[in-house]
């Protein structure tokens, strides 16, 4: 049969996007959506890249602002990002960074062991998305400066525009997100607050702030530090429910630079409360981290009802429902190369992983109940 079919097709109809305009045009494929919750997600990008600066080590304050223009400010007190020429852009690192798709340091260039975010693209991401875009970097007793505009082009190259204490360090991100992308452009106060001060029971010790300069009446915002980490979001989350034991299990462990812990404590509700997260991140659909704790829960458990003569030998084993009922649980995983199944890193699947959580919570557990 004849091909009807006869359009023009050859290497003109291909489009080839420069620069950062692939996201603009596909913003879908980067953050999700561009309703109210990918309006949401460049903030999350931005603080990421300061969160990964206290992972590494080196930040311990973080400062979230809603300007009254409903632009956004995120400040660290990190290292400052690198403002010497890039070798291979020509550009300053500054400039790469927020210019260039998968520029960054978590690409194994030994700026990051452990990192959330946008796989090290989440800074040119929001570039692309935003309306203009101001960086300011402490750094070498300077002040340095650059902006964007129009969704990534530099319109003031960095430069120096005062001088600073030589011991500051940081950086200062302001964004604008461009309204002909997103479908609203006005922060919700309650939905940033509940992911900060999630970020600050991850974050043990990691002093995070919000202010909502919207508000004429909010001059001091909210403040989340958590010294206590995620066994004080167990009993955050447990703080209205009658709790079976007062103290909460907090367990730990590492290996090969994967860092493991889990903290959990029993109420007297039916339902439960397990939360687990890979790198600060919500991993919605559990994963291997997820079933290697679940896994040893049932098994220890069980050994110790036999143990303690709670459960005869011919009696049939717990259930993984039963030991979980009543139960609030946060599991938190920091990998230096965490592989996600989907884009939206809803679930885990290292699978060595597994073997790490089991290890830790049947060593601890068992410790704990003997």
């Amino acid at each position: 049969m004849e091909n009807v079919n006869n359009e023009h097709y050859d290497a003109s109809d291909i489009q080839v996007l420069e620069g950062l305009e692939a996201v603009r045009k596909r913003p879908g494929m980067y953050i999700g959506t561009t309703d109210i919750k990918g309006l949401h997600h460049l903030v999350w990008e931005i603080v990421d890249n300061a969160i990964d600066e206290a992972l590494a080590g080196y930040c311990k304050n973080i400062e979230v602002v809603i300007n009254k223009d409903n632009s956004i400010t995120v400040k660290d007190d990190g290292r400052g990002i690198p403002v010497d020429i890039h070798p291979k852009t020509k550009l300053s690192t500054v400039e790469t960074v927020y210019t260039v798709l998968h520029a960054g340091g978590k690409f194994g260039g030994g700026g990051y062991k452990v990192s959330g975010g946008l796989h090290g693209v989440g800074a040119s991401v929001v570039n692309a998305l935003s309306k203009w875009v101001e960086v300011k970097v402490y750094k070498n007793g300077n002040i340095y400066f650059v902006k964007f505009e129009n969704g990534g082009h530099t319109v003031e190259p960095l430069k120096i525009i005062d001088t600073c204490d030589i011991n500051r360090t940081g950086t200062v991100v302001t964004f604008k997100p461009d309204p002909s992308i997103f479908d609203s452009e006005v922060y919700d106060y309650e939905t940033l607050k509940v992911r900060i001060r999630e970020l600050a029971f991850l974050n043990r010790g990691l002093s995070l702030s919000l202010r909502d300069d919207r508000d004429d009446e909010d001059t001091t915002g909210e403040h989340f530090l958590y010294e206590g980490g995620i066994s004080e979001y167990v009993r955050f989350i447990n703080q209205n429910k009658t709790v079976l034991h007062e103290n909460i299990i907090h367990l730990s462990g590492e290996e090969d630079d994967v860092m493991f812990e889990v903290a959990m404590q029993y109420n007297s509700g039916y339902n439960e409360n397990i939360y687990s997260f890979v790198n600060n991140i919500n991993t919605h659909d559990g994963g291997t981290h997820e079933e290697g704790v679940k896994r040893a829960l049932t098994r220890v458990i069980n050994n110790y009802a036999r143990k303690a003569g709670i459960l005869k030998e011919k009696d049939d084993s717990l259930t993984g429902d039963d030991v979980k009922e009543g139960l609030t649980m946060i599991i938190s995983c920091k990998h230096p190369n965490p592989q996600f199944a989907g884009q939206k890193k809803g679930r885990l699947g290292n699978s060595e992983v597994r073997k790490l959580a089991d290890n830790v919570f049947s060593t601890g557990s068992e410790r704990f109940l003997t």
